[in-house]
């Protein structure tokens, strides 16, 4: 059942860019520094929203690998802790 919601919503999501295509289909200046060229507007929208994804992408993947590298070092943490608990219940108790 979800996946058949999943690709009722692809469906949707593709249609809706299409007409969204379709309706900003004429062309605008886009100039950039080498030079400048003519570009439908709905290519301009869309290659814009992908830029900003992956820059979002980009700049949270320093806070993701920094979040990990501090979980492997807890995890090493959690296993000497544990060998030093396992350790000293094998040791006699004194009286």
């Amino acid at each position: 059942m979800l996946r058949l919601f999943g690709f009722i919503l692809l469906i949707v999501l593709v249609v809706l860019g299409l007409s969204f295509a379709v309706l900003n289909a004429e062309p605008v200046p886009l100039n950039y520094y080498f030079g400048s060229r003519d570009i439908p507007l709905s290519m301009v929208v869309v290659l814009s929203l992908a830029a900003g994804a992956l820059i979002g992408v980009l700049v949270s993947m320093g806070m993701i690998l920094r979040l990990k590298q501090q979980a492997a070092q807890l995890r090493r943490k959690l296993q000497r802790a544990e060998k030093a608990a396992d350790h000293l219940s094998i040791l006699p108790a004194k009286q």
